[in-house]
């Protein structure tokens, strides 16, 4: 069988069972390219499906309720980066241990543990590298790569570049010196904030090198109206579950939502002029 993406055009085989997006060519999606208002899946839809695993990004996609897809990356003993949030393996995968720890060899034995409350049926799975999701989706959706080691960024720069997708994907990160080090690299920048660092925070000072500011959905109202009127271009806010949180962040001004829950949030349209 064989069905088309209305949001990207890429066309997906099903075999075995399993859905493969084959590339068609042409251009990556692009965050020119964007909506006015756009949905992110952050950890691929962590509420949804498997987080940060290659089936959960991949279905997110297909699904095609949101434009840009969210993941997290750890380094390796070896230098290879790999799609993980946690610092060790106990909480998702059926190992226990540091990741640092493991190779490349180390990480092909390790299995995604799916959580038993999440919607349908999932089974046991390799957690990909980062390579492997830029080749797999990086040219049908744009992505959200938060670098958890910030020592791993020149590694992450050169798999973005070597496959032209520096227009395609925002490297994320917490600290504004190590988003500052991303745009000097080249690449679109996204610094993600608490909602009590927003207390104190000066977005303003960031809009030269920061393409996207991430903003805790549960700031304060003047918080949030700030990093607004920042100046800097895209302003998303994370991590919004319920159509209430995702309606009050849209009439404060921002114009994305990062979401753990996105089949939720696109059964509900938003409730704003």
């Amino acid at each position: 069988m064989v069905t088309r993406s209305l949001m990207t055009g890429a066309v997906v085989l099903a075999l075995a069972g399993q859905l493969v997006p084959v590339r068609l060519g042409g251009r990556p999606l692009t965050v020119d390219r964007l909506p006015e208002v756009v949905y992110a899946a952050h950890r691929g839809g962590a509420l949804e499906v498997p987080e940060n695993s290659m089936a959960g990004l991949s279905a997110a996609l297909r699904r095609g309720t949101v434009q840009v897809l969210d993941f997290d990356t750890r380094m390796l003993r070896d230098g290879t980066l790999v799609v993980m949030h946690d610092g060790n393996l106990d909480r998702t995968t059926d190992r226990r241990g540091a990741v640092r720890d493991l190779t490349r060899s180390d990480w092909r034995r390790v299995r995604v543990r799916p959580g038993s409350s999440l919607p349908g049926r999932w089974g046991p799975e390799r957690p990909p590298t980062v390579d492997e999701v830029l080749d797999r989706l990086g040219r049908q959706s744009v992505l959200m790569v938060e670098a958890k080691d910030p020592r791993s960024l020149p590694a992450l720069a050169r798999l973005i570049r070597r496959r032209g997708l520096v227009h395609s994907v925002f490297v994320n990160t917490n600290r504004p010196d190590v988003a500052r080090r991303a745009h000097r690299m080249g690449l679109m920048a996204q610094l993600w904030r608490s909602a009590r660092q927003l207390r104190h925070d000066e977005p303003g000072r960031w809009r030269g090198f920061v393409s996207l500011l991430d903003v805790d959905h549960g700031a304060r109202d003047a918080d949030l109206r700030r990093a607004t009127a920042s100046g800097i271009p895209l302003v998303w806010a994370h991590t919004v579950n319920t159509p209430r949180d995702r309606d009050r962040a849209l009439r404060l001004g921002c114009n994305g939502i990062i979401t753990d829950a996105p089949a939720l949030l696109a059964a509900t349209p938003p409730r704003i002029r």
